[in-house]
């Protein structure tokens, strides 16, 4: 295979909803390029893309695929990204190392979520977006209701460049507004016949060329004053401005395809290679140490890591854009993120499942390597002298959190082996085994997100597991001033254990005054203080330990003993065995023995003196808030908001935002089980939210009981 220049490649990732034939337009467009010699169908099994088993299981692409189609002496690299709203990750990767989004939608079957989602991604990136409108050859193809539903969700930027004539059955006509001509197929598709529009058609194609003029001249001074002076512009001239206007959003070009018939998909790759920009005609990709990096071939070598996958035989196939230089056969680089060096020993161009050996690879090209060390996705590769770093990819926030369990215990720690295999290939999984909550915790996008988890078990790992809803992660306090001492006394021959703790505890808030007298049950305390320990709690909130104690009663050398002693006890509470904070904790008096006092004793004394004063001191739960920010269509607003109501939120404000009503809410964590399935019920799929920790709150007295209750019951068991 040739090395192209950069200035020859183009990269575009087809986005849109599951369904709306991204694989099959894929499929077409490699065909047109001479890749592959027949054409593959999704429902057959045998396409470029969507090649592993579980996409042949699930019926749908669950992984991004690199592929590439060469047209007119130029490379286009493809990435044929996942439609369900649960594969966000992917498409995020794949956005990140591409210029161009082609946004594929089923003129058929409407608008989706998936689509929403995906375009969501891409303005987010700042991405151009090219709309294609396709399937025209549905029965219930409707062009006109899928440009106004475009419209309103996307905004007044799609702008058409072709319509379909006879859309339907019997579709095999196109009207190109740009070139003001007609595109004609016969059956089988493939090249078409270029006429004259006929007279029909005329007035409406004058209409929106116009249009199309209009929109181009709009994106550059230059061009709006030659159409002042003109009343028009030639192709060049809109090709520039169209060009212009997708960089910056403004525009987003609307094409007919019937992908399955190979209708339209030359004329597609033609628009891509001539108004679809450069790789280096985009901003570099931030490099971390501020280092000015050029995407040319004669800068130092660099490459991004933006995917890695499993392949039988193969092993793991790392994915790569070329950031500067050239990559060649044989190169040693210094992986920047881990500091080590890896050999590229083979390099490989992809469409799918098959793969082209390569010498050499350039800057803005898009290829893979295989057996790397310990190069993982977000890592750079680079000369030693260029060091260079590139901003990771920001995947999104997982939605979803279960607790995963191997059946059997013998399978306990291959289960933990097949999770952090599994987010080697998927980011957007999270795993992490919770020391607070005793459970091995998976985050992801939704509950049809964890499937993939759940089949790679069954199918390739050959281990059964169970999903259980995580536990909640409680915190303990106390709301008002309590007493205890406790003497620990053990004598049993020789040498015996004793050390006697008196103190007091109370609510901790920051710049409160420092301790010197309490009221507690009606008895007056007076305390004298000596010294104050301030620690921070990993798990958030303070402990401050005061020395009160006065005329030596404990010897100094006893309070870390101390200290340890009621740290232990902090983290199990008494009430729920739940991370305990915000308490002062003063020390003003207690008992020693010349033989028997060590750290021991003072320890077990320090711990059992500060739970039960946790206990008399009238101890809440508390219990994590979140701010939500919920999106949903406005005629499914009352449901959301009854749901909401439903899970013991607060709601904080509303408003709308680019077609959506938003609602902002505090809610407490224990009733978001299962919320992204319940939203998509509620709103169609089309429905989505964000949220964060906001603080801890106390939890109702009825929801406390509950939990008291439950934690009895599961210590009587153990």
């Amino acid at each position: 295979m040739k090395t192209y220049k950069t200035e020859q490649i183009r990269n575009i990732a087809l986005i849109g909803n599951a369904g709306a034939g991204k694989t099959t337009l894929a499929e077409a467009m490699l065909f047109e390029g001479g890749i592959i010699n027949r054409r593959g169908e999704v429902t057959s099994k045998n396409t470029a893309s969507d090649y592993t088993d579980i996409e042949h299981d699930f019926e749908n692409s669950v992984f991004s695929t690199l592929l590439y189609t060469e047209f007119k002496d130029h490379k286009i690299n493809i990435i044929d990204t996942p439609g369900m709203k649960a594969f966000a990750g992917a498409v995020t990767s794949s956005l990140s190392v591409t210029d161009t989004a082609v946004c594929v939608i089923n003129t058929g079957d409407g608008i989706g979520a998936g689509t929403e989602s995906s375009m969501r991604i891409a303005d987010k990136l700042n991405k151009p977006v090219i709309a294609i409108a396709n399937g025209l050859d549905h029965e219930n193809a409707n062009f006109d209701k899928i440009l106004e539903e475009g419209k309103a969700r996307f905004g007044g930027r799609m702008t058409i460049v072709q319509y379909p004539v006879n859309p339907g059955n019997e579709f095999n006509q196109v009207v190109d507004v740009l070139k003001m001509k007609m595109y004609q197929w016969g059956s089988d598709g493939g090249e078409p016949e270029i006429i004259d529009i006929p007279e029909s058609e005329k007035d409406k194609a004058d209409e929106l060329h116009n249009e199309l003029v209009e929109k181009a001249a709009e994106n550059d001074e230059a061009l709006m004053e030659l159409y002042f002076d003109k009343g028009t512009l030639t192709e060049d001239e809109m090709r520039q401005g169209m060009k212009l206007g997708m960089k910056d959003s403004t525009l987003m070009p609307v094409f007919c395809t019937c992908a399955k018939k190979d209708m339209g998909i030359r004329r597609l790759i033609e628009f891509i290679i001539n108004i679809v920009a450069a790789p280096n005609e985009y901003p570099m990709r931030e490099e971390l140490n501020g280092k000015d990096v050029k995407m040319d071939t004669d800068s130092p070598a660099s490459m991004f890591v933006f995917k890695t996958s499993l392949e039988p035989h193969i092993g793991e196939v790392i994915y790569f854009k070329v950031m500067s230089g050239k990559i060649s056969e044989g190169m040693d680089l210094i992986n920047t993120s881990r500091s080590n060096k890896e050999r590229l020993s083979t390099l490989y161009t992809v469409a799918g499942k098959n793969r082209t050996k390569v010498s050499e690879i350039v800057a803005g090209d898009i290829g893979a390597t295989v057996k790397l060390k310990e190069t993982k996705v977000n890592h750079t590769l680079s000369t030693k002298d260029a060091d260079y770093k590139f901003a990771p990819v920001e995947f999104p926030k997982p939605l979803t959190t279960v607790a995963i369990k191997a059946l059997s215990e013998a399978d306990e720690e291959k289960v933990g082996e097949g999770l952090h295999r599994l987010r080697d290939e998927d980011p957007s999984f999270i795993v992490n085994f919770s020391k607070e909550l005793k459970q091995l915790i998976v985050q992801a996008q939704s509950e049809y997100h964890l499937n993939v988890i759940k089949w790679f078990f069954d199918n390739e790992y050959k281990i059964e597991i169970g999903y259980k809803t995580p536990k909640v992660p409680y915190r303990e306090t106390i709301t008002k001033a309590a007493q205890s001492d406790y003497r620990h006394k053990k004598q049993s021959g020789g040498s015996g254990q004793f050390g006697e703790v008196h103190m007091i505890i109370e609510p901790y808030e920051e710049d409160m005054p420092a301790p010197k007298h309490f009221k507690i049950d009606g008895k007056d305390w007076q305390v004298s203080l000596r010294g104050t320990e301030e620690h921070e709690l990993p798990w958030g909130g303070k402990l401050v330990f005061c020395n009160c104690i006065v005329g030596g009663s404990i010897d100094a050398r006893f309070h870390p003993a101390i200290l340890k002693g009621i740290m232990e006890k902090m983290e199990e509470g008494p009430l729920t065995g739940s991370y305990a904070r915000d308490i002062r904790v003063c020390i003003y008096d207690g008992k020693m023995h010349p033989v028997d006092s060590n750290e021991i004793s003072f320890k077990l004394a320090g711990r059992h003196a500060f739970s039960t004063a946790f206990k008399n001191a009238d101890p809440k739960i508390l219990e994590p808030i979140y701010n939500l920010d919920v999106y949903t269509p406005s005629e499914r607003m009352g449901d959301v908001m009854s749901d909401l109501q439903g899970r013991r939120s607060i709601i904080m404000g509303m408003g709308s935002d680019k077609g959506y009503e938003k609602i902002s809410a505090k809610v407490p964590l224990k009733e978001m089980s299962n919320y992204t399935t319940s939203l998509n019920s509620l709103t169609g799929g089309r429905g989505w939210f964000t949220f964060e920790f906001d603080a801890y709150d106390k939890v109702p007295s009825d929801v406390q009981q509950e939990l008291l209750k439950a934690y009895e019951e599961e210590q009587a068991e153990e």
